[in-house]
């Protein structure tokens, strides 16, 4: 397995934080490395769907998740401005109460219908930006604002706090999806 050196257009975690620091920024320490994986994870993802086949890319999932390898790619990529905004409203200790799994099923099905034949080149582009943005914005979040608990419907209305959402939505969401694509091509 490559690591993260050995992949193109991917940065330690150690990196990312010296790269914003010779930007003239200073995030939280844990907003930074929450977002340095935010990028490191769709990194990993984009640096493994690029290699793959056209063919492969076209496969159907494994079970129930019959989407092709593609519609996830996108469907990552399509998650993150939705996964931060969950993030911000626990951050400011509203409760999310409207986010089921039920909806989530319907959603996902719905991207899947509407972006069967999504291209590599425009998966991986929404993929880039919007885990860029993903990352921007989780730089934003204060230590309080991590801290920040609130009840979460996907979480069973248990009072989660908003680095947890970022860490179990934005943050594992390609790790998560990349396993289960490796997994379908058996690699």
């Amino acid at each position: 397995m490559k690591t993260t050196k050995e992949i193109p257009g991917t940065a330690t975690l150690e990196q990312v934080a010296i790269d914003s620091r010779k930007n003239g920024t200073t995030p939280p320490r844990r907003a930074e490395l929450l977002a340095g994986r935010i990028e490191q994870g769709a990194a990993l993802l984009a640096a493994f769907a690029e290699g793959i086949s056209d063919a492969e890319w076209g496969l159907a999932g494994m079970g129930t998740d019959r989407r092709t390898i593609g519609v996830i790619v996108h469907h990552v990529a399509s998650m993150y401005p939705i996964e931060v905004d969950v993030a911000r409203v626990i951050a400011s200790g509203t409760a999310v109460t409207d986010v089921t799994w039920e909806v989530v099923a319907e959603l996902n099905a719905k991207h899947a219908r509407e972006n069967a034949c999504v291209t590599r080149a425009a998966a991986l582009e929404l993929l880039r930006r919007n885990s860029r943005e993903a990352a921007a914005a989780v730089r934003a979040f204060s230590n309080d604002e991590l801290e920040q608990a609130a009840p979460f419907s996907l979480s069973f209305g248990a009072p989660v706090t908003a680095q947890f959402v970022i860490e179990d939505h934005a943050l594992q969401h390609s790790w998560h999806h990349l396993a289960r694509i490796r997994a379908i091509l058996g690699r």
